[in-house]
């Protein structure tokens, strides 16, 4: 996709530290972004609606509301990528964050090659979604169409469950999903606290794949906030 050299993509940046939106505005546009900026919360709700920016990247500590609720408001009328970019470091505040709709989370400090990589797995939710096909990363091959994995070119044998996590995961790649969204989409309301039995079924899933379990490289573990299918290849992802 060779976006960037027709239009450029935009960014919303929503933080109340002039420190903060001189720096991402200086990153972003020497990356060839069109950035617009916000101070507080409602104003860049305004912007949100007003610019159609292509991905929106917020501060959860704003001088007029929680960051949570910019995301709230956002997600009522729009599915438009958000990453938190916040020194909040607490685990509920994570977990908070992404189950109101944001779709990443990058603590501050933060290294500028991390924000640009975690920015392009987002952005990728601007290609055409309709024909979503085939999923490939490392190894890994998911036909969501047939409903076969491949992992090295073998077949697995993956029960209902297993595959609907994994199914989950890869419609949502690169994005971090809570224990708790994935619980209530794989196992309905009344599993929801039913952590361990997630915690069960990934362990089987990684074991299947060939994934080192203290080390992952596909299904990455977010401590206390739930598990993320990553992408390593740019020109993998869904098809």
């Amino acid at each position: 996709m060779n976006r960037e050299k027709q239009i450029p993509i935009s960014v919303l940046v929503i933080d109340d530290e002039p420190q903060i939106l001189k720096l991402l505005k200086l990153i972003l546009e020497a990356k060839g972004y069109r950035v617009f900026l916000a101070s507080r919360g409602e104003e860049g709700i305004l912007e949100t609606a007003q610019r159609r920016p292509d991905i929106v990247i917020l501060d959860l500590l704003l001088p007029d509301m929680n960051g949570t609720t910019v995301i709230q408001r956002i997600r009522e009328w729009s599915q438009v990528p958000i990453l938190v970019l916040s020194a909040i470091d607490q685990e509920k505040d994570k977990v908070q964050a992404l189950d109101y709709g944001a779709d990443d989370y990058l603590t501050k400090p933060f290294g500028e090659e991390e924000l640009m990589a975690r920015m392009r797995v987002l952005l990728r939710r601007l290609q055409p979604q309709d024909n979503l096909q085939v999923f490939r990363s490392d190894g890994l091959e998911v036909d969501l169409v047939n409903r076969r994995v491949f992992f090295q070119k073998k077949e697995l044998r993956l029960t209902a469950t297993e595959y609907g996590i994994l199914r989950l995961l890869v419609r949502h790649a690169g994005k971090v999903l809570t224990h708790r969204q994935i619980l209530q989409e794989v196992w309905g309301p009344r599993g929801m606290d039913q952590i361990h039995y997630l915690r069960v079924y990934m362990a089987r899933l990684r074991e299947k794949i060939g994934e080192n379990s203290l080390q992952p490289k596909i299904l990455l573990t977010e401590p206390g906030v739930g598990y993320r299918l990553m992408i390593l290849d740019p020109e993998d992802g869904i098809k």
